[in-house]
């Protein structure tokens, strides 16, 4: 699954520090698990719009993983604001893995 961005530059630097942000349930980061969906960035009022979702409504690490999504982007970004859009619609699901992700997985 692809990232929907406005800024495609911004959006990769963006994906690489979300590397270092991990479901510390499955040890595999947000960004191989599928769980960003869209970055989208407002230049003029330097702000960050991250609509993402986690494996499940119930995930007990939820509000830890978006925090650390949250401070990523912020030290990534330093002069931006971050507006996080947590989201089910699509839920998520094994086929949003990244293939490096499957890998890691052995699946």
């Amino acid at each position: 699954m692809s990232v929907i961005t406005n800024n495609n530059p911004k959006c990769r630097m963006a994906l690489v520090a979300l590397q270092n942000v991990y479901d510390p349930e499955i040890g595999l980061n947000v960004v191989d698990l599928g769980l960003i969906y869209q970055l989208d960035f407002d230049e003029e009022q330097k702000k960050i719009f991250c609509t993402m979702t986690l494996t499940t409504q119930y995930c007990p690490m939820g509000e830890n993983i978006t925090d650390n999504v949250k401070t990523s982007l912020k030290e990534t970004f330093k002069n931006y604001e971050v507006e996080l859009n947590l989201t089910f619609n699509p839920a998520w699901n094994y086929e949003m893995i990244s293939n490096e992700g499957k890998e890691f997985l052995n699946r």
